[in-house]
């Protein structure tokens, strides 16, 4: 028996990286929700009674959740929601809406939504509204129960809450916020925005509906927390299968962790951005490295990640330019030093490029002037180069005035790694004259 176990115990190392990828990319696509919210327990009990008393009670409420991308408003929102269901009368009753901004471009598709969500497309059938109020009421009536002496409860979350204020006279939040205030149906509405300044996007009619409850998410995060944050996502708890395996793993997380050059790459990340959706793909990455024959995470392999996270996506693509195409950014680039960034034209640029073929004793650059054009044209295309604000249309489009849209410090990088880019070519752009 004890040998069965013994066993049992050691998985084949191949089946074993498989398990930690499952695991850790589950973990890392936040699949799964945390037992509870880290750093935001005040505001999760604020919302979680706020729900519950519009579950439980019919109580009508209006709350906005407010604050950065990546600062954990939907994972708040989906936690106390989580914890909500586990109640049995709010199972029964609590009917949810969801509507997002970037989705329901208008309040017609909105009403199309929530008509779907609930369920009522065979009540609604082919009644004509007169008004969007009319159409909401209705839909809610139907939601009464057979005694007709109350309403089950329903929950409205509006995703992208700031979008909906662009909405014409913004019909829908006047009339969710003015059922949620005159109590004609037990409902709750919930936004989830990151602009801070929502409430002045609000028409003075709907603000004053609105119950002015705001649930701020502010990341209080430092470092030391970031990098346990890193330890915690990496390591493997002692329910997997194999233990021998699990200790060697984690005792190799922590070694990462302790690395210079490792904290010196997550010291940089942090400083960019505390958001940990770029934190996972950060380590997304270097569980992708992972196999048989590597079976632990390196320094150097979060170095590479590092270094695909932070690729310069713009720069990248000057790389797949043509040698005419690559040409002509360097005289743009040259006439920005020259005229100090003001704008330019096709014409300048073709007289800067016949420059450079002057000083060339062979003629291996000569182009003709649509060929030109039309290099010109897919710079545009790829928005390397940019038309200037206001440029009339009407004028030639050799004459037009553009933006150069890179930097020269990514210009002359693209340079470098540009694969057989002809030496002259090089040194002219390396050329203060031009």
């Amino acid at each position: 028996m004890s040998k069965r176990k013994a066993r049992d115990a050691h998985l084949p190392i191949g089946e074993c990286i498989t398990q930690v990828q499952q695991i850790l990319r589950e973990r890392f696509c936040e699949r799964l929700l945390p037992d509870r919210p880290e750093g935001v327990e005040a505001q999760y009990k604020h919302l979680l009674e706020l729900l519950r008393r519009t579950a439980i009670h019919g109580e009508s409420n209006s709350v906005l959740i407010v604050g950065p991308r990546g600062a954990g408003k939907t994972m708040l929102l989906q936690c106390v929601l989580r914890d909500l269901q586990k109640e049995e009368k709010v199972q029964k009753n609590l009917l949810q809406v969801h509507l997002s901004g970037l989705l329901q471009t208008d309040d017609r598709t909105a009403l199309k939504e929530i008509t779907r969500q609930l369920h009522l497309e065979n009540v609604v059938g082919d009644k004509v509204f007169g008004s969007f109020a009319e159409n909401l009421a209705f839909l809610l009536e139907a939601l009464k129960k057979g005694n007709r002496s109350s309403s089950c409860p329903v929950l409205f979350v509006l995703d992208e809450f700031d979008l909906f204020a662009h909405h014409k006279n913004q019909t829908l939040l006047y009339n969710l916020f003015d059922v949620s205030q005159s109590a004609q149906a037990p409902i709750a509405v919930v936004g989830v925005t990151c602009r801070l300044d929502v409430l002045e996007l609000l028409e003075k009619r709907v603000k004053s509906r609105f119950s002015h409850r705001q649930i701020h998410l502010l990341s209080s995060l430092n470092f030391t927390q970031y990098l346990e944050r890193v330890w915690t996502q990496l390591s493997l708890l002692d329910s997997f299968p194999d233990k021998k395996f699990a200790q060697e793993w984690n005792a190799g997380v922590k070694t990462l962790c302790e690395d210079k050059s490792v904290e010196e790459v997550l010291q940089r990340h942090f400083n960019s951005s505390k958001d940990f959706r770029s934190l996972h793909m950060l380590l997304m990455l270097c569980l992708s490295r992972v196999s048989v024959a590597k079976p632990t995470i390196k320094p150097a392999d979060l170095l590479e990640a590092s270094r695909m996270c932070f690729a310069d996506a713009t720069a990248n693509m000057l790389h797949g330019l043509s040698i005419l195409e690559l040409c002509l950014v360097i005289a743009i680039k040259h006439l920005n030093d020259v005229y100090e960034g003001e704008p330019f034209n096709l014409q300048m640029v073709h007289n800067e490029f016949k420059k450079f073929l002057h000083r060339k004793s062979n003629s291996m650059y000569n182009f003709e002037q649509p060929v030109v054009m039309k290099a010109f044209e897919h710079l545009q295309q790829l928005e390397l180069i940019r038309p200037v604000d206001g440029s009339s249309a009407k004028v030639q489009r050799e004459y037009q005035l553009m933006r150069l849209t890179l930097d020269h410090s990514q210009i002359m990088d693209a340079l470098q790694k540009y694969p057989q880019c002809p030496t002259d070519v090089k040194q002219w752009a390396m050329s203060a004259f031009g």
